[in-house]
């Protein structure tokens, strides 16, 4: 799960207010009736506030905090209040919902996480969408602002779906290149020659078809950054030639004899293991530590389970507002069946997962487990009928374990070295999980 939130309830208690707290157990609620002393704890620093009071006093209370605190504030008004939300939001409210409205107030969980995590999430966003609060991420992004003072060649390494491309465009707008072109090519889509002849350019008549003279992307991203992704998927023979481009900082159009000066920075990316591309002799050993100066891992998002709510958030923001359909909030299920998916494909799944669900829901509705794909819940599913009335932790814990080391083994066809490596823990230990939990 995420880590703690901290949200500053001012005004009226109700049920409501406890019924989020002890649904979420991320949430930290500090609760102040008066408004006086809450605008002084406003002062401090929360994620998000919730303003539960009459509008007069609300108008007041949140032109205060727009004004003391950077924190996003969401205001509760009765029916009879409605007509005061303009005026609510142009005080700085950033979301007002009206008190005893039941989809309203269904969602308001949901709308205070993506309060929180738009608002952790912006200046990540202004670079390149990059969303990350966890210690893996953490790490990445702060190897990506130090990247981009430099001048280094980067090498982006994650699997696909990390969001490479994302932060090889977060590297160029941070940067002093930003006011020039960032051009990406996908290595991985073209045969040889014509990867040639999109990096390097071509002249009339070099080849059948080329009727006219034609610049590569090494020169059209004169003085900006160009990003080559899937970097491992060229031949060593092309390879040669990249390296030489690299090291000579000139190129040579197909067909040509002059050379071409370049002053490119270029961010690579691969979704394999360059080393070991390197040691199986399919990769050349000087083009990688050419492109290695400034390796950066992304980690998968599997790794990075507090960031799964905020970017499912995030995406239902962003695409929400293309599609006409603002409002739209993750239920508290769906937000279990999120963190309990593998997410094979990353953060690129979770992107097509939360796009595929808004075409189902209509504007300010909550997104709940039947929006989402059937396989997201093909996880849960039979674990949840191995859970019995009445099992305390230890119990329930035992049982997904059975099953998870059951599931592996059948993987596996019974073979516990390979399923120990699948299931990331050494043979002794698979051994001594079987034998507490009587596995044959």
């Amino acid at each position: 799960m995420g880590s703690i939130r901290s949200v500053l309830w001012i005004g009226a208690a109700d049920d409501l207010m406890t019924t989020l707290a002890s649904r979420s157990p991320t949430l930290d609620i500090v609760w102040e009736r008066e408004v006086r002393p809450g605008l002084c704890l406003g002062r401090e620093a929360f994620d998000a506030v919730v303003v539960d009071t009459k509008a007069a006093p609300a108008l007041e209370v949140v032109r205060t905090l727009s004004r003391d605190s950077n924190a996003p504030v969401l205001v509760r008004v009765s029916p009879q209040e409605a007509d005061r939300a303009d005026a609510l939001r142009r005080a700085g409210a950033t979301r007002v919902v009206r008190r005893g409205d039941a989809d309203q107030e269904q969602s308001l969980l949901g709308q205070i996480e993506r309060l929180i995590a738009a608002r952790r999430s912006g200046p990540a966003t202004r670079h390149g969408e990059i969303i990350g609060s966890g210690p893996a991420m953490t790490r990445a992004l702060s190897l990506v602002r130090v990247a981009a003072r430099s001048r280094a060649t980067v090498l982006l390494s994650g699997e696909t779906g990390t969001g490479k491309e994302v932060v090889a465009k977060a590297v160029h707008r941070l940067s002093a290149r930003r006011k020039a072109s960032f051009v990406a090519v996908n290595c991985a889509a073209f045969p040889d020659a014509l990867l040639e002849s999109e990096l390097f350019g071509h002249v009339r008549g070099a080849f059948t078809g080329a009727d006219r003279d034609k610049a590569g992307v090494f020169e059209s991203a004169q003085g900006g950054t160009l990003f080559l992704d899937e970097v491992s998927e060229t031949s060593r023979p092309f390879q040669a030639k990249m390296l030489r481009a690299l090291q000579e900082r000139e190129v040579r159009r197909i067909g040509g004899t002059r050379t071409q000066a370049i002053d490119v920075r270029v961010v690579a990316a691969s979704n394999r293991d360059l080393l070991r591309e390197v040691e199986e002799g399919r990769f050349r050993e000087d083009l990688y530590y050419r492109l290695a100066v400034f390796p950066i891992h992304l980690p998968p998002l599997r790794e990075r389970p507090e960031d799964v709510v905020p970017l499912a958030h995030h995406f239902l923001a962003q695409h929400g507002a293309s599609e006409e359909k603002p409002g739209v909030a993750l239920s508290d299920e769906a937000q279990r069946l999120l963190l309990a998916h593998p997410w094979p494909g990353n953060v690129r799944e979770l992107e097509n997962q939360m796009q595929r669900a808004l075409a189902l829901v209509e504007p300010g509705e909550l997104l709940t487990r039947e929006h989402l794909s059937e396989r997201l819940g093909a996880f849960l599913e039979p674990i949840e009928t191995r859970i019995q009335a009445g099992d305390n932790l230890h119990e329930t814990l035992a049982r997904v374990e059975a099953y998870l080391i059951r599931c592996a083994l059948d993987d596996h066809q019974g073979l516990r070295s390979a399923t120990a490596r699948a299931l990331g823990v050494t043979r002794e230990g698979l051994y001594k999980k079987m034998k507490r939990l009587g596995i044959a």
